[in-house]
């Protein structure tokens, strides 16, 4: 199932991501942010599982700010899982 997620105190506007059955991350696409930084970050999760993810990227902050693309990112892991439940 595809679904979206709008972070919060980044650059980033929108994260769009697709889970499996099984908790994989299919596919993964951020819009806005740095662009390239990204690209690589949603293949680099492509293909692992949304709890190792969160695990990874969470309480990962950027600059001053009190988070980051990556931890906007668990966040949205975090909704998607605990929707799916």
């Amino acid at each position: 199932m595809t679904y979206e997620y709008f972070p919060t105190g980044v650059c980033s506007r929108k994260m769009t991501i697709e889970i499996g059955e099984d908790g994989t991350i299919l596919h993964a696409e951020v819009i806005g942010g740095c662009h390239g930084n990204l690209q690589g970050i949603c293949r680099l999760v492509e293909g692992r599982d949304a709890a190792s993810v969160i695990k990874t990227l969470e309480g990962i902050k950027c600059g001053n700010k009190g988070t980051s693309c990556p931890d906007q990112l668990s966040k949205a892991l975090k909704n998607i899982t605990s929707q799916k439940a």
